[in-house]
């Protein structure tokens, strides 16, 4: 078991910052693991979590990978357990950059509405107290929460750039001379990116990797599984040889490791896929619960993952499972059924 701001090297300048496991009965947010980096005289940071303790592992880790005289703070996307420790960026020097995906500044000014809307979508699916106190109860577990410092910016105010790597065709954002490539992914929730650190080959996947269906409401499913096509081509090529994520806790070396990880979450898409449209089969209206409950028992056949694998965030799942099967809830009562709409106008 690994604890939380444990310090793993990965080589003598890049060092993966540890997070933990959320456990709201403990009161215990989750933290997604950092990255932190010297590329020449720039130090990078990739996500900056939350709690204090995580603060001085980060400062920690950026002592071990020293010296720098310019600072370059990533945010992957606007989770709370990814970006409460933002305004380090403010502390870590004068020369000091902040960058985050603009698609996500509305969740991240305000997180509650975000997370009130996310409950919402699975009244009647899972056990949940009103969503209009559930968010903001979740919310609360991330404090202090501090998004945005004072040199906060998002990606968005610079030029966007098409980056080859090998084969691999991406579009975003390159630093510190094109050592630190931000490729824009968008799939686990609207603004998420993923780093690419040219110099020692990591791929720090964030939580595109989190499963092979997105929870949020801003998800996309076609993204999320077209992004771990395109990383596990990166490592097949040989343009990337360590691959980092969000939530695994692991430092996957080489593409004997990484490939077969990335292939697992495309098999398992497929197999839940199939597994919810036996569960939908014909034309009559499906109950949320019982096939968040068939949902369930097929996630946990196929080995299930991901940060968060309890019955709040299955049933998250479940909503788009439904959304990608072309399925739509009958009204907006909780627990309504769901069915296809008709295909022909007057039906």
């Amino acid at each position: 078991m690994t604890g939380l701001g444990e310090l793993v090297g990965i080589d003598g300048r890049t060092v993966l910052v540890l997070g933990q496991e959320l456990d709201v009965e403990r009161g215990q947010p989750d933290v997604g693991n950092a990255l932190v980096h010297r590329a020449g005289e720039t130090l990078v940071v990739v996500d900056t979590g939350v709690t204090g303790t995580f603060r001085a592992a980060l400062r920690e880790a950026a002592d071990r990978v020293g010296p720098w005289s310019r600072v370059l703070v990533l945010t992957t996307h606007g989770h709370p357990d990814h970006v409460a420790n933002n305004d380090l960026a403010d502390e870590l020097g004068a020369a000091a950059e902040h960058w985050v995906p603009a698609p996500d500044l509305d969740q991240m000014r305000d997180p509650d509405a975000y997370w009130v809307r996310a409950f919402e979508r699975v009244q009647g699916m899972a056990p949940l107290p009103e969503p209009a106190v559930a968010g903001p109860a979740l919310v609360s577990l991330f404090r202090p929460y501090r998004p945005f410092a004072a040199v906060t910016r998002t990606y968005e105010e610079r030029p966007l750039e098409r980056i080859r790597i090998g084969s691999a065709r991406f579009t975003g954002w390159t630093f510190a001379d094109g050592a630190v490539r931000v490729l824009r992914t968008q799939g686990h929730c609207a603004g998420h990116v993923i780093v690419h650190l040219r110099d020692c080959g990591v791929l720090h996947l964030s939580d595109e990797g989190n499963g092979a269906c997105g929870a949020m409401a801003d998800a996309d499913q076609l993204k999320i599984q077209t992004t771990l096509g395109s990383v596990a081509l990166l490592f097949e090529e040989g343009e990337a040889e360590v691959l980092t994520d969000g939530h695994t806790f692991a430092v996957r070396r080489g593409a004997e490791a990484a490939v077969p990880f990335l292939d697992g979450l495309l098999e398992q898409a497929t197999a839940l896929q199939s597994a919810a449209l036996g569960a939908v089969a014909g034309s009559a209206p499906v109950r949320p619960d019982e096939f968040t409950s068939r949902y369930a028992e097929a996630f946990a056949s196929t080995g299930g993952g991901g940060a968060n694998p309890n019955a709040l965030f299955l049933a998250m799942m479940a909503v788009n499972q439904l959304h990608a099967l072309g399925l739509r809830p009958e009204s907006a009562a909780p627990g309504a059924p769901w069915s296809r709409p008709p295909l022909r106008l007057g039906d």
